[in-house]
């Protein structure tokens, strides 16, 4: 009983707190986040674009099936998360890939996090008002 594998690619992305992982097997186009459908998790058309760009960018749309874990963070933030995780499991599965996705900014992990609040002060920066009397 020689049960043949599955190849499988792994990915995660991450964007402020969101984290997001995600599973790329050869398929026929099934995508499921978080026990879901695709189009029920993420609403926006445009979040949705944003998502499959890496998968248009080779045509590989129908191909792959996405299994996405996501948490944390907004609904954006999980969406920019997503597309970094699919470009890294891509670039997994075919290294040719990397220079075609490094200049369209999609191996780009984006740094920016929430500063956090000081003490003495209403927020990170923000101050209470002054009053001289």
């Amino acid at each position: 009983m020689s049960e043949k594998k599955l190849e499988e690619h792994l990915g995660t992305g991450r964007r402020k707190t969101a984290v997001s992982s995600v599973r790329m097997r050869p398929g026929t186009g099934k995508i499921d986040v978080n026990g879901r459908s695709f189009e029920s998790y993420f609403h926006s058309e445009m979040q949705r674009k944003t998502i499959l760009a890496p998968l248009e960018l080779i045509d590989g749309l129908g191909k792959y099936d996405l299994i996405i874990r996501a948490k944390g963070g907004g609904i954006e933030g999980q969406t920019i998360a997503t597309r970094l995780g699919i470009s890294r499991a891509l670039v997994k599965q075919n290294e040719t890939l990397r220079s075609n996705f490094k200049d369209l900014g999609y191996l780009t992990r984006d740094p920016r996090k929430r500063e956090r609040k000081k003490y003495g002060l209403k927020g990170a920066r923000k101050s209470f008002q002054f009053s001289k009397r």
